[in-house]
């Protein structure tokens, strides 16, 4: 058992009068008692009258007591400090949303200085001054949005030396180079102490961290230390966003670059690719159809192969042709640019013969719409199949104008005068699979082209090509174009190949057909009828016309051999016989030209003739009379009767046409 004299001075109970006794400060120190408290004890020790030796022995006391008190102090507030310190390295550690880590620092600095308001500035390098980036406590608008020249404050005095400042009173601090924004920012916020510390990279100071009060007071060594210790943390976070943001833009960069490399390597494997392909189909004898399926396939997308003339070779997908001035304007940039061109969703290419060795021949185009962008590769294949195209349809010329001269030698032999070995023509004909003893017809094509020699060449090309997917011959022979081919409807035919050859020399075609003719013998002959009509045709003015011997009847085969003859002129001839009464019917609007082809053809019949005319016996007779006049009273002699018969049948052939 403890007696009282034994009880901490906490648990004694102490009478009226008695003398405190130094266990008392232990319980002041217990319960983290105030400084002043700690007099309590010598102020009661001398109001009960205690002696000199005893208020020496509490004073000492007191004394250790508060020394004690103090280092505990310093402790928790380093204690604090270090947790502060450390929950900011965290914060680092864990860094995402660099805002949030300076507004931690900033109000840890705040809290663990005790202070009023703690900010932050940062240099902009852009502009060259500070501006205020991060505070805690502050109430002024105007104190938030502070931008400071460099050197100015006491901010520049601390980026200038690189070294803490502190002034217990700012505004009679003449240390600092003031000026009337920063001391009215002060001003507002009330500031008078304040204390900065610099953030340092390196050499490099890119701001300044401050804590400030509202009253004056001196900020102890302790203080500048931990501030400076925040200054740290907060530049090594602005170092590490800044870092992060650098890598996340580089990786961004790299991600782009990788997309890119990938797309051009994919593009470049595609052209490669399509390169071995179009090879391929070249050297296995593929045509411009498959080529063009080929890229279509490659590229994705919808292509048209267009001829000279703007004609569709091949089509390849879904696809609907531009306007004609588009496909026109865009070709002709391609032409002379010498690459594709792009207009609005299209992609052109000129397809060109002989451009390296400066006479080039243009032959067609590519028009592609693809599904999805071109890159530089993919522009390439395009360009590469116009070029293999161009090498295809080379091919296809050449190949078909050697088997057309040889084919053509053939015609030119068959419709030769005299025939020559009629067995050996007939084996000829037979190895390109020609049968002479079946029905032909015969074309005579009038030159259409006229002195023209690469459209002529054109033309004769297309001959080969129509006369050969029938069967038949085609040649050139005296500036005209033959052609024989399997049938028996002449006029369908010679109609056919004016129709035809006219879309392609792009001008009228004048073509005489006779015919069916069998036998070597038989188409010589059906040649030179055939020849014969294609003049009469002309001698007529039915240009652009097509017709068989037959349907013009003897009057054309006659006129033909006139022409061939050249012995008379067609128009002279008719205006010696029947010019007057052509000018009459055409100044008075009569029908005397009518009503005498009804005359002879109802064999000088007034009554049948006016019966043809839906008119009176008198009124034939009054026309006739007309007629006598213009004519003369002799036209109805035999012999100028027939030139009068011959010239209306004439009249009849070439307004008909």
């Amino acid at each position: 058992m403890l007696s009282n004299g034994d009880l901490p001075a906490t648990a004694t109970p102490r009478g009226r009068g008695a003398v405190p006794t130094a266990e008392l400060f232990l319980e002041l120190l217990a319960r983290e008692a105030a400084p002043i408290e700690f007099e309590g004890p010598l102020v009661e020790a001398r109001a009960n009258g205690a002696s000199g030796a005893q208020l020496a022995q509490l004073e000492e006391a007191k004394v250790v007591a508060l020394r004690v008190r103090g280092l505990l102090e310093r402790r928790r507030r380093r204690e604090a400090e270090l947790s502060g310190l450390f929950d900011t390295a965290s914060d680092l550690a864990g860094l995402r949303d660099l805002d949030a880590v300076l507004h931690a620092i900033v109000h840890r600095a705040r809290n663990l200085l005790n202070a009023d308001v703690a900010y932050m500035t940062l240099t902009d390098e852009n502009i060259g001054d500070t501006y205020m980036r991060v505070t805690d406590g502050s109430i002024s608008a105007r104190f938030q949005r502070l931008r400071l020249a460099l050197g100015t404050g006491l901010g520049g005095l601390v980026t200038q030396t690189g070294t803490p400042y502190v002034t217990a009173n700012y505004a009679e601090d003449s240390r600092f180079r003031h000026t009337g924004d920063i001391d009215e920012g002060v001003r507002e916020e009330g500031l008078v102490a304040i204390l900065g510390v610099p953030l340092r990279l390196g050499s490099r100071v890119i701001g300044v961290l401050y804590a400030s009060n509202r009253s004056a007071r001196p900020f102890a060594r302790e203080e500048v230390a931990l501030l400076v210790s925040l200054a740290a943390h907060a530049a090594v976070a602005i170092d590490t966003a800044r870092l992060l943001s650098e890598t996340q833009t580089a990786l961004t960069e790299l991600s782009a670059a990788h997309v890119k490399i990938s797309a051009h390597s994919a593009s470049v494997e595609r052209a490669a690719a399509a390169h071995d392909r179009m090879t391929a189909l070249v050297v296995r004898g593929g045509g411009v159809e498959e080529v063009a399926a080929a890229v279509a396939e490659v590229l994705g997308g919808g292509l048209l192969v267009l001829d000279a003339d703007g004609r569709t070779l091949a089509r390849v997908g879904t696809i609907d042709p531009p306007e004609q001035p588009v496909i026109n304007e865009a070709v002709s940039a391609s032409r002379s640019d010498g690459r594709s061109v792009r207009r609005g969703s299209f992609w052109y290419s000129a397809i060109i013969a002989g451009a390296s060795t400066g006479a080039a021949e243009y032959m067609g185009a590519l028009v592609l719409k693809p599904h999805q962008e071109l890159a530089d590769a993919d522009e390439q294949i395009l360009e590469r199949a116009a070029l293999v195209t161009a090498l295809l349809l080379l091919f296809r010329r050449t190949v078909a104008d050697a088997e057309g001269r040889v084919r053509g030698e053939l015609l030119d032999d068959l419709i030769a005068r005299p025939v020559r070995d009629a067995e050996v023509l007939r084996d000829r004909a037979r190895r390109l699979q020609v049968d002479v003893d079946r029905p032909h017809v015969m074309v005579c094509v009038d030159d259409p082209v006229a002195g023209s020699g690469a459209a002529r060449q054109r033309a004769l090309s297309w001959a080969h090509t129509f006369a050969g997917q029938r069967f038949g011959l085609a040649a050139a022979r005296d500036g005209r174009i033959v052609l024989m081919l399997p049938g028996e409807d002449a006029g369908s035919a010679a109609r056919a190949v004016a129709k035809e050859l006219g879309r392609v020399v792009n001008r009228p075609v004048t073509a005489g057909a006779a015919g069916p003719a069998s036998g070597t013998a038989d188409l010589a002959a059906a040649f030179r009828e055939a020849d014969r009509c294609a003049s009469a045709l002309a001698a007529l003015g039915r240009a652009g016309d097509g017709a068989s011997s037959t349907e013009l009847g003897f009057v054309g085969l006659l006129l033909g051999s006139i022409q061939e003859g050249q012995d008379r002129d067609v128009d002279a001839f008719l205006r010696s016989a029947i010019g007057v009464v052509i000018d009459y019917d055409s100044r008075r609007g009569t029908a005397l030209l009518r009503t005498l082809e009804c005359y002879f053809g109802s064999g000088g019949s007034l009554a049948r003739a006016a019966e043809q005319l839906h008119v009176h016996v008198n009124t034939v007779t009054q026309r006739l009379e007309r007629v006598a006049q213009l004519l003369g009273p002799d036209w109805q002699k035999p012999e100028r009767a027939l030139e009068v018969q011959l010239a209306l049948r004439l009249h009849r052939l070439r307004s008909t046409g």
